[in-house]
């Protein structure tokens, strides 16, 4: 675990999301992370699309059969 350093603002920002979401801080700055690294690396998808397979990928992480059942054909999906 290391120590990053954000604007003020932004720390702002993820203080009043994180609390609207029900996350904590440190949660919200790892979500908005995620989602912007993915898309970045997949272009091409949208953020409903994101959100969506990153749901899936917690429930194949989980072993949750119905979500491997589920998985869409966005298989091009790189998480580093």
């Amino acid at each position: 675990m290391g120590i990053v350093k954000i604007s003020d603002q932004m720390h702002e920002a993820l203080r009043h999301t994180s609390g609207a979401l029900s996350r904590s801080i440190n949660a919200q700055a790892e979500h908005w992370l995620r989602v912007g690294m993915l898309a970045e690396l997949n272009p091409g998808l949208s953020y409903r699309e994101i959100c969506q397979l990153l749901i899936q990928a917690e429930g194949l992480n989980a072993g949750d059969d119905n979500a491997a059942h589920t998985h869409t054909a966005h298989t091009e999906l790189r998480i580093a």
